[in-house]
């Protein structure tokens, strides 16, 4: 298991431990039921696994968040009881009360990360503590209980692998796993729910932007805010996405593809869309920069963004800073050409190219990609296993499905 992260912002969560599991499951050896309709309890764990018998068909390039594999995982909470057993199941519908309070109140998050196929053949997950840091985060803002980071992560590797097949053999393409916390208090009222559910759902993703252009085109318009200081906009909380929905439709009715979020007066660029921004230039003082917003509060502290700042500064080949921009600095140094890249960056998306941004009427482009694709090939080879990492650390299981003895190799890379 990969050592526990840190959060640029908080320390590690509570201790609570949600089931056991001891370290000889990292080298445990199962057997997937024939007939694939029993349930069958781990033998160093608490999980249950119980088998679809009716598997999907996977198709080769599925939009984005559409199809989903054949299992999930859930865990549910209570007050009284703690946290009840772990179960793998088949993917399927969930049931809730209609007083459910992540219906009613939005008490809900959610994490996003994924799998990787390598070119021999092993399955990785990219830097998976720092989602549960992050999770872990946004559950204390959110009033959710506390659940021990390496063990869900141990739940997740086990679903992972159970739903191996549905991991694409492309390095353009993945498996997106998404963990979703919610309140589920079966009351009306305000409050901090007495129950809830954790689970993980996963599904086959290819890119996540559709269109083959040179860069994403973005409109900027300091009518809508996306996050303010003391506010949610650094968890991964649902409400803080619905609500971008009616800036996202009036972006596109600009001609555009996504918004970038801008705050106060001075108009500071934030984030792109759902994107981490980041701007390479030349500083007024003729200095060559990498620069992205602070995380100040309302800046989500995306992996990626984490993975870019770290791997450029091990570069040493130009400046790298966190710190606030503006949209009038940046439109003067379009004007005066020293705006070499603007790019997002995110976990769906990984590395994308801002081609132009439409802000006070008028069009500012630039769609140089130099260092876009460098960066991205650089992050798939660690991804695939090209670039061994130094924290990368690979558990072997084998198991047998259907008389045929498969071995999956599924490294955690964590930093």
């Amino acid at each position: 298991m990969a050592e526990q992260e840190s959060s640029p912002e908080e320390g590690s969560a509570s201790s609570s431990v949600f089931l056991s599991l001891g370290p000889q499951c990292c080298m445990s050896t199962f057997s997937f039921n024939v007939t694939m309709s029993s349930a069958v309890v781990d033998q160093a764990a608490d999980l249950v696994i119980e088998l679809s018998s009716t598997p999907k068909t996977k198709l080769d390039e599925p939009a984005f968040g559409n199809v989903f594999t054949d299992h999930m995982l859930t865990i549910e909470w209570s007050a009284s009881d703690g946290w009840q057993a772990p179960l793998i199941k088949p993917f399927g519908n969930l049931s809730l009360h209609p007083a459910c309070s992540s219906l009613h109140y939005g008490i809900q998050l959610f994490e996003g990360l994924k799998a990787f196929r390598g070119d021999d053949n092993q399955l990785r997950l990219f830097r998976p503590m720092l989602n549960m840091n992050r999770m872990s985060n946004s559950a204390k803002r959110a009033c959710l209980p506390a659940f021990d980071q390496s063990e869900l992560l141990e739940c997740i590797r086990r679903l992972v692998e159970i739903d191996q097949d549905w991991v694409p053999h492309s390095e353009s393409a993945s498996l997106y796993i998404r963990p979703t916390f919610l309140g589920t208090e079966r009351s009306l009222g305000v409050k901090k729910p007495a129950n809830a559910l954790l689970y993980v759902i996963l599904c086959r993703v290819g890119s996540y932007f559709n269109s083959e252009t040179k860069g994403l085109s973005l409109w900027a318009d300091p009518k809508y805010t996306r996050a303010w200081k003391g506010g949610t906009g650094n968890y991964k909380m649902g409400g803080n996405y619905g609500c971008s929905l009616l800036a996202q439709y009036e972006a596109e009715d600009h001609g555009c593809q996504q918004v970038l979020w801008l705050y106060g007066e001075d108009h500071q660029i934030t984030e792109a869309g759902t994107m981490n921004i980041f701007l390479h230039w030349i500083t007024e003082d003729g200095e060559e920069e990498l620069a992205t917003p602070p995380l100040d509060g309302i800046i989500l502290p995306g992996v990626t963004r984490q993975s870019i700042l770290e791997l450029t500064r091990k570069w040493g080949e130009f400046k790298v800073t966190e710190r606030y921009l503006t949209m009038s600095q940046l439109c003067s140094a379009l004007k005066q050409l020293r705006v070499k890249e603007v790019f997002g960056s995110g976990t769906a998306c990984m590395i994308c190219p801002i081609g132009h941004i439409v802000y006070q009427g008028e069009v500012r482009e630039r769609s140089r990609l130099m260092l876009t694709s460098r960066i991205a090939k650089e992050l798939i080879d660690i991804q695939v296993g090209r670039n061994t990492h130094k924290h990368t650390q690979t558990h072997t299981h084998t198991h047998t499905h259907t008389h045929t003895q498969m071995f999956l190799h599924l490294s955690v890379t964590a930093g």
